[in-house]
């Protein structure tokens, strides 16, 4: 198993309904050729360097997997026939420098997405 980092931006027309239905595709599609997600960050939506498809806005989504690398290429197969995704980038961690940045990374994410569940409790408490 392989340690991965998949960036892909949506466009930003989509209703949160449409956004949340369009990540949990994505999510299927990595689910279904037996990756195992690390952490998922969402970036909101932010501008892009250069339009796309007359699009200067895009919402970011930055997953961390480990996967086989046989099925990479119909995980990118996948993204290239949504429309809703107007750009994507893979990256594959290979050197022990490599693999140290991503489990940071990726546990920076996690520790993220704990901070808010625990203000929430301390706020009910109150």
């Amino acid at each position: 198993m392989k340690h991965y980092e998949l960036l892909f931006v949506l466009k930003p027309t989509l209703t949160e309904e449409e956004n949340k239905a369009k990540f949990d595709q994505v999510m299927s599609i990595l689910e279904k050729n037996g990756c195992e997600v690390a952490s998922v960050n969402d970036m909101g939506v932010r501008k892009l360097a250069y339009q796309i498809e007359k699009f200067e806005r895009g919402h970011y989504y930055v997953v961390y997997f480990t996967a086989s690398p046989s099925v990479i290429d119909e995980i990118l197969r996948n993204l290239r026939y949504t429309e809703e995704v107007i750009r994507f980038l893979n990256l594959k961690f290979e050197s022990k420098k490599e693999l140290v940045s991503w489990e940071k990374m990726s546990k920076a994410n996690q520790a993220k997405k704990e901070e808010p569940k625990a203000e929430d409790k301390e706020e009910a408490k109150a």
